[in-house]
Formats: C-alpha cells, sequence, structure tokens
C-alpha cells in the first residue's frame, strides 16, 4: 500500500506535532520575545506590531494549554500578570535560533553599508 504526504503527517509525525505549536502566525514571535524573559502583556502587543489583543490572549491561552508558558498573577493593586516559559516552551528556543539564523541568511536583506564592509578582505 503506497503513503500518501497525509498519512505521513498524523498524529505521531513529531514535526507536524511541533508545526501545530510553532506554525500559528506570531506564536514563534511570542517565543522569541519571551526568551528573554517573563513579559507582561502589554510588553508582548508592543513586540509584536499588528498582533490583536484578542489574538495575543488565544496565543498565550494555546501556549499555556501546550505546557509552553506559565502565567503567573501577583497580587498586587493593580494586578500584575506575567508569561515565562517553561522547560518545554526553553526546549523550542534553539528552532527560534535556527529560525533566526536562517532569515538573517536568506531571508532579510542587509543593509547596503554591512554588505560591503563585511565585502572587503
Amino acid at each position: 500500500m503506497k503513503r500518501t504526504m497525509n498519512d505521513a503527517h498524523d498524529g505521531n509525525c513529531a514535526v507536524a506535532a511541533t508545526a501545530e505549536i510553532i506554525g500559528t502566525k506570531w506564536t514563534s514571535l511570542i517565543l522569541h520575545d519571551l526568551s528573554e524573559g517573563p513579559r507582561r502583556f502589554m510588553e508582548l502587543e508592543h513586540a509584536c506590531p499588528g498582533i490583536s489583543p484578542r489574538t495575543l490572549s488565544e496565543r498565550l491561552d494555546m501556549l499555556e494549554g501546550q505546557g509552553v508558558l506559565m502565567r503567573r498573577s501577583y497580587p498586587e493593586s493593580p494586578p500584575r500578570v506575567e508569561y515565562e516559559l517553561t522547560e518545554k516552551g526553553r526546549a523550542l528556543l534553539p528552532v527560534i535560533r535556527e529560525m533566526r539564523r536562517f532569515g538573517r541568511a536568506w531571508m532579510v536583506v542587509e543593509p547596503a553599508s554591512r554588505r560591503a564592509a563585511s565585502a572587503r578582505p
């Protein structure tokens, strides 16, 4: 029996399972921002220009449900809530770093001054 592409990416496919987490729009950027330490909602919102508060909230809830981050509430006035990567979330950081590396090498155009400087012997 011949395997189709869909058969190869069933519930047991590690790549598909990982893509389910980081493949959603904004998610890899949120993980990248959280790699620098705990962040408040507004900090994450400002770090992702164009994301709506609703979408950010949905992504944070999804990541918390997946065990990638934890939400920590502090009983202060006004209340303070921070988001922080869990061990599972920190385990995704090498993937995020490789995405950055790939983007710098293949996707992001360097300013002409940097290209010229790196071309000199």
